[in-house]
């Protein structure tokens, strides 16, 4: 298999060509697809906040009281509805408010979601975050396509400052890759995240597609306690 991501090997890419092993379409080992939920759980925020080897994508004060972690893959539907409908009245009401420590953190699930992962963290200092909000709010014009992804994922990245040279190197950026699955592995073993989004609010664990009351009714009782 080809040790790096291609623009070439994506002009192949679709939906249905999940990671499953020495059959995917792009070299990533053990980015496989999501698995049935599971009961919600806690985790220790001492290993949840580890190093994870990559710059941490966050808003909001260090020293919040409540801290949320979500994983998420690029091409997952309920990630974008939930960075387009629900987050931005959570951004408004809890983050801008220092009451909340929001880190994004990449699961991709496919091929296309670690390679927009790849170029939202190729865009540099300050651009990552928007960038990342760009892809979620366009993912019909490139997730889901029929056709090659490529020109339409480059267009979104030329708004960043990408050249089709940087844009070629950072698809061939084998360390970066191989961070974004160490980290999503790293979900997968230790915190038990097999489908996207999952959030983890002070270190318990929230699947599915939840609503901005779903996250209150978590947040504000941890707020208000001494």
């Amino acid at each position: 298999m080809p040790k790096h991501i291609q623009s070439t090997a994506l002009s192949s890419l679709s939906r249905r060509h999940m990671l499953a092993g020495s059959g995917a379409v792009i070299g990533i080992a053990g980015l496989g697809s999501g698995l049935p939920l599971q009961s919600a759980q806690a985790v220790e925020m001492s290993k949840l906040m580890a190093d994870t080897g990559l710059p941490p994508l966050s808003v909001g004060p260090e020293d919040a009281k409540v801290t949320i972690v979500e994983y998420a893959s690029m091409t997952c539907p309920h990630c974008s509805r939930f960075h387009t409908d629900v987050y931005p009245k959570l951004k408004e009401k809890y983050v801008e408010t220092g009451k909340v420590r929001f880190i994004f953190r990449e699961f991709p699930l496919d091929n296309l979601a670690a390679a927009a992962s790849m170029l939202a963290r190729c865009s540099g200092d300050g651009k990552t975050l928007p960038m990342i909000s760009v892809l979620f709010s366009k993912m019909d014009d490139w997730a889901f396509v029929r056709t090659n992804p490529v020109p339409a994922l480059f267009e979104i990245a030329k708004q960043a400052g990408f050249t089709k040279e940087s844009f070629e190197s950072c698809l061939q950026d084998q360390p970066l890759l191989d961070k974004l699955i160490n980290q999503k592995n790293v979900a997968a073993k230790e915190f038990k995240v097999t489908s996207t989004p999952t959030f983890f609010i002070n270190g318990e664990k929230l699947q599915g597609a939840p609503t901005f009351e779903t996250f209150s009714g978590v947040i504000d009782p941890l707020l208000a306690a001494g």
